[in-house]
C-alpha cells in the first residue's frame, strides 16, 4: 500500500476506535436507541451535504433504495444498536476487542453466501483460533453475571450482522458512487430508528453539551468521514488491505478507554485479543505467505 493508504488506514482505525469511547461518554445522558438514531441521522445529513458539494445525484430507483434499506438494517441499525446497548454492560475496550471478530464471522458467512468467497484452510484455522480467543476473552463471566455476558453476546451479534452486510453490500457498489450508497444506507437506517427510539426512549429530550459532542463524534467522524476513508481505501488498496483496520481498532479503543475513562484491561482479555489477532492473521494470509517466502540463510563455514 502507498503512504497515503497507510495514513488513511491509521486514521480510520483511530476514528472507529474512538466510536467506542464516544458511546461510553454519551451513554450516561442518552439511551442506546437515541444515540444510534442521532448517529445515523446526522451522519446521513453530513454525507448528503458532501454529495451535494461534489455534484453527486440522488438515486430515484426503487430497487436501489430497497437495497439501501436492507444494508441500513444489516450495517447500521442492528449492529449500532447491539454495540451501543452492549456498552451499557461492558467497557469500551472489551467491546472493541469483541468487535474485532467481524472478519472471522465474514469468513463463515462468505463461504455459504451465493457467489461468496470460499473458505480456505488458512481461513478455517483463523476462525477456529479466533473462536478460542473469544472464549478466552469472555472467560469465566460467560457463566457468571448475566448482564455482562449478554452485553458480550450482543456485541458478537453485531459482528455477525456486519459479516452479512459485507457480503450483501457488494451489490451497492454496482449502483454508482459508494459515497451515495453510504448516504442512502444511513438515511434508511435513520428512518427505521426514529420510530423505534421514539417508542422506547425520549430522543428529543434535552441533552448536555458533553453528550452532543460525543454524538457529533459518532456521526460526523464515526459515520460520515469514516465511510469516505473506508471507500477511498477500498478503491485504491482493495478489500484485503482494508481489513487490516481491524487489527488497529482495539488498540486505539483500549488506549482511549484507559486514558480517559479509567478502564482496566484484564490479563485474559489481552490473551484473548492476541489469539483473535493470530486468527485474523491466518484469515488475511499475508503473514504466512511472507514466512514461506523468507529466503534461507546462507550456510557458513
Amino acid at each position: 500500500m502507498s503512504l497515503i493508504d497507510w495514513s488513511r488506514l491509521i486514521l480510520l482505525s483511530l476514528i472507529w476506535g474512538g466510536t467506542f469511547f464516544f458511546v461510553e461518554v454519551a451513554l450516561p445522558h442518552a439511551g442506546p436507541l437515541t444515540i444510534v438514531f442521532y448517529r445515523v441521522a446526522i451522519g446521513a445529513a453530513a454525507l448528503w451535504a458532501y454529495c451535494l458539494a461534489t455534484g453527486e445525484t440522488v438515486p430515484r430507483n426503487g430497487a436501489i433504495w430497497g437495497a439501501f434499506i436492507v444494508m441500513g438494517i444489516l450495517n447500521n441499525a442492528i449492529p449500532f444498536t447491539l454495540i451501543t446497548w452492549g456498552q451499557t454492560e461492558v467497557t469500551a475496550g472489551l467491546a472493541s476487542i469483541l468487535n474485532a471478530t467481524t472478519p472471522l464471522f465474514a469468513v463463515v458467512v462468505g463461504h455459504y453466501w451465493p457467489s461468496g468467497e470460499r473458505a480456505t484452510a488458512n481461513k478455517i484455522a483463523g476462525v477456529v483460533i479466533g473462536v478460542v480467543g473469544t472464549a478466552v476473552l469472555i472467560g469465566p463471566s460467560l457463566f457468571g453475571a448475566a448482564g455482562s455476558s449478554l452485553g458480550m453476546i450482543a456485541i458478537l451479534g453485531s459482528s455477525l450482522s456486519y459479516a452479512f452486510a459485507a457480503n450483501f453490500g457488494k451489490r451497492l457498489l454496482k449502483h454508482g458512487s459508494p459515497i451515495v450508497a453510504a448516504a442512502g444506507m444511513l438515511t434508511a437506517s435513520a428512518i427505521i430508528m426514529l420510530p423505534i427510539a421514539a417508542t422506547v426512549e425520549m430522543p428529543f429530550a434535552p441533552l448536555p453539551t458533553t453528550a452532543w459532542l460525543a454524538i457529533l463524534g459518532l456521526s460526523v467522524l464515526g459515520a460520515s468521514l469514516a465511510y469516505i476513508l473506508y471507500f477511498g481505501i477500498l478503491a485504491s488498496a482493495g478489500p484485503t488491505n482494508l481489513m487490516l483496520v481491524t487489527f488497529l481498532i482495539p488498540v486505539s479503543a483500549i488506549a482511549l478507554g484507559v486514558a480517559f475513562l479509567n478502564e482496566q484491561i484484564e490479563p485474559n482479555q489481552l490473551f484473548g485479543l492476541a489469539l483473535i489477532l493470530v486468527g485474523l492473521a491466518c484469515v488475511d494470509g499475508r503473514a504466512l505467505r511472507a514466512f514461506r517466502r523468507r529466503p534461507a540463510k546462507p550456510e557458513t563455514g
